[in-house]
């Protein structure tokens, strides 16, 4: 069964490349180490965009490019809908034990324009000062001593996200994030970039659609 990570990483990385074929995903995915951060299986990853498409969200097209078939996906309405609640949700929702949906989220942040992009972090950091209020008022003293350190980490540390969402906020409101009218902010890839492979084959699936 998928995660909300793994599926709104399958997601966005079809939205920020469509056309695009799974082993660019997979190959793009991967440099993101998202086994280690987002629970995501690279193997599973095949077997991922393929139930996506049985759900309506992906559509999967079987081309040949130079004599060797290829699979390449696009976003439906659907999977748009379905990407964008899945985003927004995670951005607007605190849990300091496990952040792997928000990290996700935040990895594909240029998919949202900036106006929800800042609704979405203004809630957040709503909820965290809340979340941080309570830590705080957590009465340690009927606690092991081990167990007492435990709730103290958990306060640093949201209090350490709390800091960096604040600043976070500022920056989008400055418009030094991207969004999705400029998705890099102004930046540019190094030469040896693959994403320029991708870009070069974006083009070349899109004639095969009749496109262009």
């Amino acid at each position: 069964m998928q995660t909300q990570a793994t599926r709104m990483l399958l997601l966005g990385a079809v939205a920020l490349f469509e056309p695009v074929n799974g082993y660019q995903i997979r190959r793009e995915l991967v440099s993101w180490q998202v086994d280690r951060w987002a629970h995501t299986n690279p193997g599973s990853i095949y077997h991922g965009l393929g139930q996506l498409a049985r759900q309506g969200h992906l559509v999967r097209h079987d081309l040949v490019d130079g004599g060797r078939e290829v699979a390449v996906y696009e976003l439906t309405g659907a999977g748009r809908e379905e990407l964008r609640r899945l985003m927004v949700a995670a951005l607007e929702t605190v849990d300091v034990y496990d952040r792997a949906d928000f990290n996700a989220a935040f990895s594909m942040l240029p998919l949202l324009e900036r106006e929800q992009v800042e609704r979405s972090l203004v809630a957040r950091r709503v909820a965290l000062e809340r979340t941080v209020r309570e830590l705080g008022e957590t009465g340690t003293g009927d606690m092991p001593p081990h167990a007492a350190r435990s709730v103290l980490l958990w306060l640093d540390v949201a209090i350490a996200e709390l800091a960096w969402l604040r600043e976070t906020v500022e920056a989008v409101r400055r418009g030094e994030l991207g969004d999705s009218r400029d998705p890099l902010g102004g930046w540019q890839p190094p030469a040896e970039d693959p994403g320029w492979q991708m870009a070069a084959d974006r083009e070349k699936y899109r004639v095969l659609l009749g496109r262009s």
